[in-house]
């Protein structure tokens, strides 16, 4: 788009691409992009229905969440119920919300998640040296911190209200997540002391006998 026209005419457009191209007399051109675009975000909702409910999976294993994620399908051996309700819950989103809502929601949610993923790569490296690892982040703290840095940047470009709403959903979850943990955590100590308190039972009968 670099040359073709006055940048000042892709204010407030929503396909710049294609305006560029159809100022100067290119149209076939954009049922090219058109269809280049709806392939890109394609791409995007299958990676992103392919990510999430493995995620919950691997959670849901390590116990941090029910155990009802962990349900595979039989024969496909996939995690059927948490593709299930992903994609119930991204056709509701989809459906009801403006679809530039969701895309901020999408960029600004994976840019959080690339800031934590830098920030456990530089506590990991710290904390657990011995890990093997198949790839290793090259200048461990210098490469995550500049990391950390651009995604915060680009977060800043995003409108306020997206932001509101990412910081409101992000501390309910958390504290879903917490509270879940915590939860466990109680179960697990209190079955632990019942088999202390059999335990100490079934010697005192022994010992009575």
């Amino acid at each position: 788009m670099t040359g073709m026209v006055p940048y000042t005419i892709f204010e407030g457009s929503a396909a710049p691409v294609q305006l560029a191209l159809q100022s100067v007399g290119i149209n076939w051109a954009t049922a090219i992009v058109t269809v280049g675009a709806i392939a890109g975000l394609t791409t995007v909702i299958l990676v992103s229905m392919f990510v999430v409910p493995r995620l919950l999976f691997a959670m849901s294993r390590d116990e941090l969440l029910p155990k009802t994620f962990t349900q595979v399908h039989h024969k496909f051996k996939s995690p059927i119920t948490s593709i299930i309700i992903v994609g119930i819950v991204s056709a509701l989103i989809s459906a009801f919300l403006p679809l530039e809502g969701i895309f901020e929601l999408v960029n600004i949610s994976a840019l959080t998640a690339f800031i934590f993923l830098a920030l456990s790569v530089i506590i990991l490296r710290k904390q657990r040296p011995d890990i093997e690892r198949k790839f290793k982040c090259p200048l461990v703290p210098v490469v995550p911190i500049l990391s950390i840095i651009a995604c915060l940047g680009l977060i800043t470009q995003l409108k306020l209200l997206t932001i509101e709403i990412f910081g409101i959903w992000l501390l309910a979850g958390l504290t879903l997540y917490f509270t879940y943990r915590r939860y466990k955590k109680y179960a697990a100590n209190k079955n632990t002391d019942l088999i202390e308190q059999e335990s100490y039972s079934a010697v005192d009968e022994i010992s009575a006998k």
